[in-house]
């Protein structure tokens, strides 16, 4: 999301900027200049090579026994492949490996155990819960097994006496969320690497090439091919597997991000909005997965990244048009989120996260005209929204396949749903036979659900914000109201979620962007529109990347 330019940085100098972040409140660009060796002088930054991302392309590695990736070199190249054998480093070319997973017994079962503290849909919940927990004093670390998680630092709590105690003492202050998982192992997976008819079992591997470019296809059911330029490495995360992190320079992550994100076939003003907030969020959000010792993801959870595989000369002009270009609220990236569809109106960043608003991400009409007074129509009443969700037209989305829905669940599906959520939770009302009832007990004035009751015939489960799309398939959205689907003699038979949008709905409205751009406007107007109070500007080190949990309430 932005628009200049850096030189390459080594991938442990960079970690310890995440490192770093860890520590403070907030990290200026200046304080990476320094910790890299860049420049601080905007004119001397900008003549230099981007920055590299440390990106987890395949994150789960060896979760299945199957899994297997094949690396390729390009006609004329060939692929080098490091790792230390014996203590000391050993190298290894070819134009062709493979890597798999082997399992090794283990000489005695062994007993991994984590406490967690909560789990989430999303990172923003997730990260501040783990602010509230560290003002407590309790150290915590954000991890991802599946959905996003609160650990009590594994470093702190790193003996079996001490995780019971800490649990102990949260049960004494009436906390009954806190859980320790645990798994006992009576063997490990090991990744393996096979080049040259040899095999190498090994941790920590890391893969280059004379050309920087490596294929990668992933086999199994549907063979997936992607081509990633940069360099490759595996190495192991917290979870007993494994994680291949792609390093590859910014401007060129942006041109395996863009096309899959919006398209190749919108205006060129749409295609830059998309480069500039993809540019953005990536350097805002590099924190992600310090627990993994990497940056961002390649999929929804963070952008859809696919390396050079779909890259574009439409979406390649965009990201050139906006090099170094990121959007700022108060001198500090902005979360620049966006979704497919908003439903008719921008989320207010609290009606679907927790954590310290942002001004910028506020409730907008997705129009061009005034379909709905919002200021007098408040969307908290229930029937003021009904009337919304049954309007249709003079919207920027109207017409599209997302913009209204009415999707029904029967009572089983939903009872299957649930049990399946509050057994991940760990909720001792995972037992529970049947929903009896939902209800809607709060809604924003923005439309969005806030509170979602259930009643089951073992007691009342309360849902909030988006863990209520954790919970139930059925609804595509938190923009929705319930009808009940009775059966004879008026016996339930579950509910049908009628509603609007995709996804968050927080930000930019992918969808309403097509419209805004074949109206004529520039990327600057679409990027105000939805960001109200932002300023577009070229990345320099005087911008904050990221300032942390309380103090963008006053922006800065």
């Amino acid at each position: 999301m932005q628009r200049d330019a850096y030189h390459p940085v080594l991938s442990l100098r960079f970690m310890a900027v995440v490192a770093l972040m860890g520590k403070r409140r907030f990290i200026s660009v200046f304080a990476v200049a320094a910790l890299l060796g860049i420049s601080a002088n905007p004119d001397v930054a900008a003549s230099r090579k981007d920055v590299d991302l440390q990106v987890g392309v395949v994150q789960r590695f060896g979760s299945k026994p199957t899994d297997a990736l094949l690396l390729q070199a390009a006609s004329g190249d060939r692929l080098t492949f490091r790792f230390e054998t014996d203590g000391k480093a050993q190298t290894v070319t070819a134009t062709t490996a493979k890597l798999d997973v082997v399992a090794q017994p283990l000489p005695a079962p062994q007993r991994e155990e984590r406490v967690v503290f909560s789990t989430h849909r999303s990172f923003e919940s997730a990260e501040d819960d783990a602010n509230r927990w560290q003002a407590q004093g309790i150290p915590v670390e954000l991890a991802q097994p599946e959905r996003w998680q609160v650990w009590a630092k594994r470093d702190t709590y790193n003996s079996p006496l001490l995780r019971r105690l800490l649990l102990q003492s949260l049960q004494e202050r009436g906390i009954q969320t806190a859980y320790i998982d645990t798994q006992v192992l009576t063997k490990q997976w090991r990744a393996s690497l096979v080049v040259n008819g040899y095999r190498y079992t090994r941790d920590r591997i890391t893969i280059t090439s004379g050309q920087s470019v490596i294929q990668i296809t992933q086999t199994g059911g549907d063979k997936i091919r992607n081509l990633y330029a940069g360099s490759l490495r595996l190495q192991p995360n917290a979870y007993g597997t494994y994680t291949l992190v792609n390093q590859v320079p910014l401007e060129t992550y942006l041109r395996g991000v863009v096309p899959y994100e919006i398209g190749t076939w919108a205006v060129q003003p749409v295609l830059e909005v998309q480069a500039i907030l993809a540019r953005t969020y990536a350097l805002r959000n590099l924190r992600r997965f310090a627990i993994d010792d990497y940056q961002i993801c390649a999929d929804t959870q963070c952008q859809v990244y696919n390396g050079l595989t779909g890259v574009n000369p439409t979406t390649d002009r965009a990201i050139a048009a906006t090099r170094g270009e990121v959007l700022t609220y108060h001198n500090e990236l902005v979360d620049a989120v966006y979704s497919s569809a908003t439903g008719g109106i921008t989320a207010p960043f609290n009606d679907v996260w927790s954590g310290v608003d942002r001004p910028y991400l506020r409730a907008v009409i997705d129009s061009v005209g005034t379909p709905w007074d919002l200021a007098h129509r408040s969307l908290a009443d229930e029937q003021n929204f009904r009337r919304f969700i049954s309007q249709t037209q003079g919207f920027n989305e109207a017409g599209g396949e997302m913009f209204r829905w009415r999707v029904e669940s029967r009572l089983d599906d939903l009872n299957r749903d649930l049990r399946r959520y509050l057994t991940m939770t760990k909720s001792p009302l995972a037992g529970f036979k049947t929903i009896q009832k939902l209800a809607i007990t709060q809604r924003s004035p923005a439309g969005r659900v806030l509170k979602l009751a259930v009643t089951t015939d073992r007691g009342t489960i309360e849902l909030e914000k988006d863990n209520i799309l954790v919970a139930f398939y059925a609804p595509n959205s938190t923009l929705f109201y319930l009808d009940p689907l009775y059966g004879a003699n008026r016996v339930l038979q579950g509910y049908a979620f009628v509603g609007g949008g995709l996804g968050h709905g927080v930000g930019l409205s992918q969808t309403g962007t097509y419209h805004l751009g074949k109206l004529g406007w520039s990327s600057d107007r679409i990027l105000s529109f939805y960001f109200p109070g932002t300023q577009l500007k070229p990345m320099d080190t005087t911008i904050t990347l990221w300032r942390g949990d309380r103090s963008e309430k006053n922006g800065g």
